[in-house]
């Protein structure tokens, strides 16, 4: 069997894809729980239902869902021009340290600037580690994919070195943390006894922007056109080094954003879990999304439920801490198999169509 390109691809099945790639998760995983010695039912209530009994919960969809949400939105824009950044992990980490570094810089400080000057910082780190696979690609044509990847790594390991050296607690106990930051260098609380922070309002505004940039700027139609078809985006004078760098940087910025929404709102200072795995995560929850603004909200909301449902299980049900991972690739998978059904379909190669034509002639 031949996989040959669809004619006209199906506008439908493009947006009913999601929704079956969500129904085939939770078809797998009923299996899965069953496997495990788990009752499919009383799992997923464990898992969907109940991390969003209370405020707290909703709470806390939100606190997950604002970083997944904002570092989509970045990704979206590459993803649409084909420039694919798999590493906005790296650059969620290096806005956090730019970022934190500030708030370790004036520990005393109560200015109402510091918390802006962070958050410049961050989007600054961000966009910086962004713009370096941006400038090995359009100078030296290297894979984004795989540099940014690797500079992902490199970006731990400087955070590594930051918390365990020269910016280590005193008084940590010998733990690899910083200093935690002061009231001056966090985000304020929406309500008394929850976590959610003000820095929610900055993926707000973020998914209003990308709205209108997607769907107003011309801008953005370079930007996809320039993805969709090279060719005759070279023809029409689009520059496509221009894309490169505005999506690399564009997508490094927002991660930076997302790093510092974390160190300054519920982690509160820099460790080695200041993120559990966001920037990769937010990678599904753009392709879930379509790659549009508003549905990568809807998306980013499931995946912050993911991993409220994983943690809710570890401890109600006893399940592996993996359960997590599980469901995110088992719904990518999902994903990607859609995908190619929806662009290709299965044709038998032309040899055996003909001796299978004069077989039946033949019959005749």
């Amino acid at each position: 069997m031949l996989l040959e390109p669809r004619a006209t691809p199906s506008r439908w099945m493009n947006y009913a894809a999601p929704l079956l790639a969500i129904l085939l998760t939770l078809g797998v995983g009923a299996l899965l729980f069953t496997a495990l010695g788990k009752d499919p039912k009383e799992a997923f209530h464990v898992f969907f239902i109940g991390p969003l009994a209370d405020a707290n919960g909703w709470s806390e969809l939100l606190l997950k869902a604002a970083p997944l949400i904002l570092i989509a939105e970045g990704l979206a824009i590459g993803f649409r021009a084909r420039i694919f950044n798999i590493g906005a992990e790296g650059q969620l980490i290096m806005g956090a340290i730019f970022g934190g570094g500030v708030a370790i810089a004036f520990p005393e400080s109560q200015s109402a600037w510091l918390l802006p000057a962070m958050v410049l910082a961050g989007a600054t780190g961000g966009a910086l580690w962004g713009a370096i696979p941006a400038l090995l690609k359009t100078r030296f044509n290297a894979e984004e994919t795989l540099t940014t990847l690797m500079l992902a790594y490199v970006a731990n390991l400087v955070l590594a070195w930051l918390v365990s050296d020269p910016w280590r607690d005193p008084g940590g106990m010998n733990f690899p943390q910083s200093v935690m930051f002061g009231d001056a260098a966090l985000f304020s609380m929406l309500f008394e006894g929850l976590r959610l922070n003000t820095s929610v309002f900055i993926t707000g505004v973020a998914v209003l922007l990308f709205w209108l940039f997607v769907s107003k700027s011309f801008l953005s139609y370079q930007v996809t056109v320039g993805g969709l078809a090279p060719q005759a985006a070279r023809y029409a004078g689009f520059p496509a080094s221009r894309t490169v760098w505005l999506s690399l940087v564009l997508s490094g910025l927002t991660a930076g954003l997302a790093g510092i929404g974390e160190v300054a709102g519920p982690v509160g200072q820099l460790n080695l879990n200041i993120s559990p795995g966001y920037g990769y995560a937010a990678i599904i929850v753009a392709w879930i999304g379509r790659l549009h603004p508003v549905g990568i909200v809807f998306s980013g909301l499931l995946m912050a439920l993911i991993y409220l449902g994983g943690e809710a299980a570890q401890m109600a049900l006893q399940t592996p801490a993996a359960i997590t991972g599980i469901f995110q690739g088992m719904l990518l998978f999902f994903l990607l198999a859609c995908d190619v059904f929806i662009d290709f379909r299965l044709r038998k190669p032309l040899e055996k169509r003909r001796a299978a034509a004069l077989a039946k002639k033949a019959i005749a």
